[in-house]
């Protein structure tokens, strides 16, 4: 019998908002998939063993990859990680693989979990809170209201078109481009928030497009909505 790669979003900071399917995933299997080189140094780590001490003592599998839009480099390198995990389950162990917010939404797992499924193994995804659900809720505030549509929108790549769509904008993974992004937010009609590490250590409330600075780190997140006129 073979094992079960599962994909568990631990959510997007703050260790309480791990679910309780997630925390009895990570005691009851002896293999944890850790997105990055070193295991016990990756965020995913540092949170979800807040949340479960017993993770200290389990096998971390180490699932690096690399941040670049290179096609070949990331094909490469979702084998390599999908040839890490297949090697458990024909052993028939389970492999839990944390990742941050839901594995649903841009997630790195994604690229494995097909990996695996095409492979012939089974794999489950396991939701988590999304970043920017959690982001509103630290800031009291609602995502959308009545016949409000949402728009969940990666930032660094092109976002002048997506930013005209009607209702709120959701803004993910601004990365090396959020100089770029601030000065699109600037403008009359829209009103932009954005918390860096929302819910971990040296998290930071930017309240107007203004104040975001341009080297914000990776995990900043900003919500747009339209002003009421």
């Amino acid at each position: 019998m073979t094992g079960i790669l599962y994909g568990v979003g631990i959510g997007p900071g703050d260790p309480e908002l791990l679910t309780l399917k997630a925390v009895r995933l990570i005691r009851e299997n002896a293999v944890i998939g850790v997105p990055g080189e070193e295991p016990r140094e990756t965020v995913a780590y540092k949170i979800a063993v807040q949340a479960v001490p017993e993770l200290a003592q389990k096998e971390l599998l180490a699932l690096h990859m690399p941040m670049t839009k290179d096609p070949a480099v990331l094909e490469e390198n979702h084998n390599r990680c999908a040839d890490k995990v297949e090697a458990y389950l024909k052993k028939g162990e389970n492999v839990v693989f944390l990742t941050l917010g839901d594995p649903t939404v841009y997630s790195t797992y994604l690229y494995v979990h097909k990996k695996i499924l095409e492979r012939g193994y089974e794999a489950q995804i396991v939701s988590g809170v999304p970043s920017f659900c959690a982001v509103a809720a630290r800031l009291g505030m609602g995502l959308v209201e009545k016949a409000e549509p949402l728009h969940v929108i990666p930032a660094s790549y092109q976002i002048e078109d997506a930013l005209k769509l009607p209702g709120t904008k959701v803004l993910m993974k601004a990365g090396k481009k959020m100089g770029a992004v601030k000065e699109k937010l600037q403008k009359p009609g829209c009103s932009a928030v954005m918390i860096e590490n929302c819910g971990m250590p040296g998290e930071r409330i930017y309240r107007t497009a203004e104040e975001i600075p341009e080297d914000a780190g990776y995990y900043s997140l900003i919500i747009v909505k339209e002003e009421a006129e």
